[in-house]
């Protein structure tokens, strides 16, 4: 476990000693921050004490941007740099440096839905405070949120073990993750015949998520993301097993 950590706290770290943690997270917030005040009229239009709105960009803005840009890297550029062959031949389980490097990229995914926890902060306690907030809505959602990005995370670091390369690494975890959001939309699903809808409509991450938005925690969904989470940990490591042996 030791070593795990190791490995997690150095890929953290390099996140970090680069501008790339930095602009992620100063981007994000002010990205996050427009759409959530002025998109279709944002949260003023809304007329209620709720953040809804907020939690319904976040999971699109970490799945087209900041999941993709982070999680290219972990393996690609390691595979490509050599640098992976010299790391598997150290006394070091490939699962350890699976499980570090999925912590690193996701312990920075954490730290951005901590910084966007500013604005219930700055808005409903100091300095606007705007009025009163039901906080139960506020910790379901991210606490599905975090379950969330463990899961896309771990599909980034899944991408990244089966190619070379950074760029391809980007677009398929781009297309990859826009593709299970966007399979739960009405208006593809009204199109398709009810075993299909009942399928798409399972494993989107939209509809996953669409309960913790309201402040419910449905065992279902929890189980959802911690098997993809896993199911991808796995595929990862099995991709590193093979190329061990190629």
């Amino acid at each position: 476990m030791s070593t795990t950590l190791s490995i997690a706290k150095r890929e953290f770290r390099s996140y970090f000693d680069s501008p790339v943690a930095y602009v992620v997270i100063c981007f994000s917030l002010f990205g996050l921050g427009g759409v959530f005040f002025n998109y279709h009229g944002g949260f003023w239009q809304a007329n209620r004490a709720s953040l809804e709105q907020l939690f319904v960009q976040i999971p699109r803005a970490l799945s087209l941007i900041v999941v993709p840009a982070i999680t290219m890297q972990l393996l690609a550029e390691e595979k490509r740099s050599g640098t992976l062959e010299m790391l598997i031949t150290l006394p070091v389980k490939d699962s350890e440096v699976i499980l570090g490097k999925f912590l690193g990229a996701w312990g920075l995914v954490l730290v951005l839905l901590g910084a966007t926890a500013l604005y219930p902060v700055l808005m409903f306690k100091a300095p606007w405070n705007l009025g009163s907030l039901d906080a139960g809505p506020v910790f379901a959602g991210y606490f599905g949120l975090a379950l969330y990005s463990a899961a896309v995370v771990a599909i980034g670091l899944l991408v990244s073990a089966l190619t070379e390369s950074q760029i391809v690494a980007f677009f398929v975890t781009f297309f990859g993750l826009l593709f299970i959001h966007v399979v739960g939309a009405g208006a593809i699903l009204s199109m398709l015949p009810p075993k299909a809808e009942y399928l798409l409509n399972f494993i989107s991450f939209d509809t996953r998520l669409s309960s913790f938005m309201r402040g419910l925690i449905n065992t279902r969904d929890v189980i959802f993301f911690v098997s993809i989470t896993f199911g991808s940990l796995v595929g990862s490591f099995w991709a590193l097993e093979r190329r061990k042996w190629n």
